[in-house]
């Protein structure tokens, strides 16, 4: 069996998912922050191919334990991280159509995974309108277990190897009723990649509601395009933080306040329409402190 067009793209959904409460175009003063313990995984038995229709594949899959914070550093200046220090990527076996044998055997690796550490500035902050800027760095701390002279063999990784660097603008208002707060947040980033990875362009667009300072409802939708000026041998190379991935994404979030400082959430992330991603949706869930 041939795995070398079996090419997917995590690595974004992770960001996706895990950021989707977590702050949009404010910024935390000096001293406060959000911190946040998560569990994402997704298991796919299907993936978009390139021209967008859906394929089967052996069933395969990615888990990330991963602690993601934002502090205060002045009442402008926001550090950002997203560590997932514990993530393992697998796959079940094949078994063979007419003979019913196992033509390669299940596996899995388990690492670090890829790391981003970044910067969030308030341009306009304590307005009606607030818009910040962004800038996150990547760094290739996950592990590869591939070979790609073999064709049989099903990639195994937790991070792409290439260090990139995404540069975004996030403008977000509020607006209470009641005892109904809501939220819209617009932005735009673009992903300069390294390593033969196609640079990428993402509208992201957020809305949500915080019920009586308890329940907290999101709504995230993502527009990734790729500026296809990567290599392409990275694309044929099977890996699931794929080379040119685009998608229309979703996801759903919800959150609860236990605490005024601790809380819980779940997440459920799907496409509308995709290339060369799992065609199988992801899911997280968290519990997270406000300082």
């Amino acid at each position: 069996m041939k795995f070398l067009k079996l090419t997917f793209a995590l690595s974004i959904m992770v960001m996706f998912t895990t950021q989707s409460i977590a702050g949009g175009g404010w910024v935390h003063a000096k001293g406060k922050g959000y911190f946040k313990i998560g569990q994402w995984w997704v298991v796919a038995d299907k993936h978009y191919t390139d021209t967008g229709e859906t394929d089967p594949n052996v069933t395969m899959g990615t888990f990330n334990t991963s602690f993601y914070g934002e502090y205060g550093i002045t009442d402008r200046l926001n550090g950002q991280i997203y560590f997932p220090f514990f993530s393992r990527s697998f796959h079940n076996e094949v078994v063979s159509g007419t003979t019913g044998s196992v033509d390669i055997p299940g596996r899995g690796v388990n690492s670090i995974g890829d790391t981003d550490i970044g910067l969030k500035y308030g341009l306009i902050v304590g307005k009606p309108v607030v818009l910040s800027a962004h800038l996150w760095l990547g760094l290739p701390l996950g592990k590869s277990d591939f070979d790609p002279n073999d064709v049989n063999t099903v990639p195994l990784l937790t991070g792409d190897g290439e260090f990139n660097q995404i540069l975004g603008l996030t403008a977000s208002t509020s607006r209470t009723f009641g005892s109904v707060n809501t939220f819209v947040s617009l932005g735009a980033e673009f992903n300069n990649r390294t390593n033969g990875f196609s640079d990428e362009t993402r509208v992201n667009f957020e809305l949500g509601a915080v019920i009586k300072e308890k329940l907290i409802l999101v709504y995230k939708l993502r527009w990734l395009n790729s500026l296809q000026n990567g290599d392409s041998t990275v694309e044929n190379g099977a890996s699931i933080f794929s080379n040119n991935a685009e998608y229309i994404g979703y996801s759903y979030e919800i959150a609860y306040n236990i605490t005024k400082q601790f809380g819980a959430t779940f997440n459920y992330g799907a496409v509308y329409s995709a290339k060369l991603i799992f065609a199988n949706p992801s899911y997280e869930v968290g519990v997270y402190f406000n300082l």
